[in-house]
């Protein structure tokens, strides 16, 4: 059984490899200065990013975990992961409110995803 991991760093990588599936750690924005849509965005770009790195893509998406610094925001968050989801493949998700790392991030998402 081999695990391979992507970008591994001292406290975690940037995705973890096993068995045809890849765990993904949670994406955040690069810039905390926008509302929830344009944070949003740049999560999804970056996952994208990492995706395209593995040699997938978010049509295999099996998974999405997010956390949201205020479930006030689910409705602008909802709004841009349905234009971004691709239609008749979107994981099994979960979303919840929680105190994130960073005070002036809204958006934390992780996914796994079939290779």
């Amino acid at each position: 059984m081999k695990i391979d991991r992507l970008d591994a760093g001292p406290r975690m990588s940037e995705a973890v490899c096993f068995n045809g599936i890849a765990y993904l750690s949670g994406q955040i924005p690069q810039d905390a200065s926008k509302d929830i849509k344009g944070q949003t965005r740049e999560v999804l770009e970056e996952i994208d990013r990492v995706l395209a790195k593995l040699g997938t893509d978010k049509s295999k998406l099996l998974q999405a975990q997010i956390f949201l610094k205020s479930i006030s925001e689910f409705a602008g968050m909802n709004e841009v992961w349905d234009a971004w989801v691709v239609p008749d493949s979107a994981p099994a998700r979960a979303t919840t409110e929680a105190n994130l790392a960073n005070r002036e991030w809204k958006i934390e998402i992780l996914v796994t995803v079939a290779l």
